[in-house]
């Protein structure tokens, strides 16, 4: 059965909604948490989750805060923290990765953290049983996919255009996913522009999809009750998540 992510921005509204909101998305079938660590400048993220992180912040958003829903909702389901590297590198990542095993997270996502500059501190994390995950784009040459794929572990990260998340771009990725498939077995999920419309022909090949905009969009809906909210983004992750594997 293919997988769905589904990336959350921590502590917004408030960190009880985020709990809420991820039980919420594991009943509704959700995989795996991409939980996003608030940050002024998310540089890959479109105008949805850049103003859902902006807001995060405004009202107040701290690191501790992360932690703090990390450690309810990991033993219900598998949890990655997403952020950029600024926030890492100022704590520092053994920091990070101190708190990730006591929460129970799996690993990190760390978009603007290039793979080169990403390998001692993969090093440093695996050593501690989390997984730093690789991203795949579609104008990598076989011989980089080759390089960035050979020690992935927990997820490989297929990035469905070049451009930042929600936009809708289309691009042909029939030959990349062969190429990343030739090189490992390590799951390999398809995320930017992914929703409704678009995630049967995004989940062609691949083992799952992660959605992130298509949530956001109804989380920073004002018109919307926290429970409308919560019923809403589960009614759509359940939706997603039929249409991927029908």
């Amino acid at each position: 059965m293919k997988q769905l992510v589904a990336y959350i921005t921590a502590g917004y509204p408030d960190v009880n909604f985020s709990i809420d909101m991820i039980l919420a998305l594991k009943h509704a079938g959700a995989d795996i948490i991409e939980l996003g660590i608030p940050f002024s400048d998310p540089a890959a993220d479109g105008a949805v989750i850049e103003e859902a992180n902006l807001k995060a912040l405004q009202n107040g958003f701290k690191i501790e805060q992360i932690f703090e829903i990390s450690k309810e909702v990991t033993p219900k389901i598998s949890t990655y923290w997403m952020g950029y590297f600024n926030p890492f590198y100022h704590k520092g990542v053994d920091y990070f990765a101190a708190k990730a095993r006591e929460c129970g997270v799996g690993g990190f996502i760390i978009p603007d953290l290039p793979f080169e500059e990403a390998a001692p501190y993969k090093h440093l994390l695996e050593g501690m049983g989390l997984n730093l995950v690789d991203f795949i784009a579609p104008t990598h040459p076989k011989e980089r996919i080759a390089k960035i794929v050979k020690n992935s572990l927990g997820f490989i990260y297929l990035v469905a255009y070049a451009g930042i998340t929600g936009s809708g771009a289309k691009e042909d990725l029939s030959q990349v996913i062969k190429n990343i498939k030739e090189y490992t077995n390590t799951p390999l999920f398809v995320g930017f522009g992914v929703n409704e419309k678009s995630a049967k022909e995004k989940a062609k090949g691949v083992d799952g999809v992660i959605v992130g905009s298509a949530f956001i969009k109804i989380l920073l809906d004002e018109s919307l009750t926290k429970t409308q909210k919560i019923d809403k983004i589960s009614l759509l992750a359940r939706n997603i998540k039929e249409i991927i594997n029908e």
